[in-house]
């Protein structure tokens, strides 16, 4: 081995080797290739779809740190079987008026119309169909009770919530049939409609009966948004807990990092010599959500966001996810809410 060979050797075995889970997303990209160095650590990164990482990491906590569902997150927390703790990089958030999907043959004109129907969804408990069911209930007044939930395998049948709940009695969530996959219900009529962060294959699919509830919901949410100032939290970051205990000073170490690979992915995108992703008006596009959200419309940490997630753990509560109130700060490590400054 050359001198050159033994000093990066010697300093990958000084540094800690951590298996990392997230996706591959282009503010995580300058991190997964290795662009952004994470302070102490030797990552072994898994590019890996949300299902899987929250599947693998709330059941069975397979990995080091992860991308991590806020809803699931929150539920974990507020059990004490939490075996990760928060950094407050959120590198997925999303607008849900996109997830709301009806057959336009059962007299549904406007979201009022919902009360009374069955809509499908993976699981009650996803972080988008929190935040759906939220902003059903806040601006067109439709209560918890007034839908009758259909859960399960929105493609393939045998999903069950991966963490287990206890909801209140008057919030129905009824199972989908064991051989019927909430997308086939929803071809076949057995449900009104859909929520969820996928669209079910039969939207994409073009099915005639099977549309989004909101016919512009790119205008329906840049009106939400002037309203409430509420860019929706989807995913964190979970650091395990034990590895935390012996490192504290790893949530920080995370925060940077993710924080740098955000910075790069968007001066990226800011270089307009050649466009950075497979979309025409990338240009046009990056301005109207500067003018709408500002400079930093996709913020990290905790004080740019917290009556983001303070909204959100408020709603949580309120739908019988969380058994109590939780603050905003018990959800993140101490060193991740608050930064030196110069």
């Amino acid at each position: 081995m050359s001198a050159t060979g033994r000093v990066a050797r010697e300093a990958s075995l000084s540094k800690l080797r951590l298996s990392i889970a997230i996706g591959d997303y282009d503010r995580n990209r300058p991190l997964l290739d290795g662009e952004v160095q994470i302070d102490g650590v030797d990552p072994v990164f898994m590019k890996l779809v949300p299902e899987e990482i929250f599947f693998r990491a709330f059941r069975h906590a397979e990995f080091d740190v992860c991308e991590a569902s806020l809803s699931s997150f929150t539920i974990k927390t507020t059990q004490g079987t939490n075996p990760y703790i928060g950094v407050p990089a959120f590198v997925s958030r999303a607008f849900r008026h996109t997830g709301i999907f009806i057959r336009n043959d059962r007299g549904i004109e406007r979201p009022e119309d919902l009360k009374g129907k069955r809509i499908g969804c993976g699981e009650y408990q996803l972080t988008a169909n929190v935040w759906i069911r939220s902003l059903l209930e806040d601006d067109y007044g439709i209560g918890l009770s007034d839908i009758t939930w259909v859960r399960g395998g929105v493609e393939q049948t045998g999903r069950t919530e991966k963490i287990s709940l206890d909801l209140p009695s008057e919030i129905k969530v009824v199972p989908a049939p064991p051989d019927k996959t909430v997308n086939q219900m929803l071809v076949d009529g057995d449900v009104d409609g859909f929520i969820g962060p996928r669209s079910p294959s039969s939207f994409d699919a073009r099915h005639p009966n099977v549309v989004r509830l909101f016919s512009d919901p790119t205008s329906a949410a840049a009106d939400y948004y002037r309203r409430t100032k509420v860019f929706p939290i989807m995913h964190m970051i979970g650091a395990r807990r034990t590895i935390v205990d012996r490192h504290p000073w790893l949530p920080a170490a995370l925060l940077k990092a993710f924080e740098q690979s955000k910075r790069v992915a968007l001066g990226r995108l800011n270089d307009t010599s050649a466009t950075k992703i497979t979309l025409p008006f990338v240009e046009e596009q990056l301005q109207a959500a500067r003018s709408l959200m500002g400079e930093d419309f996709w913020s990290y940490g905790v004080d740019p966001n917290r009556h983001v997630l303070d909204m959100f753990l408020k709603t949580h509560h309120s739908q019988g996810l969380s058994s109590h109130r939780l603050s905003v700060d018990d959800l993140f490590h101490s060193t991740t809410l608050e930064a030196f400054k110069i």
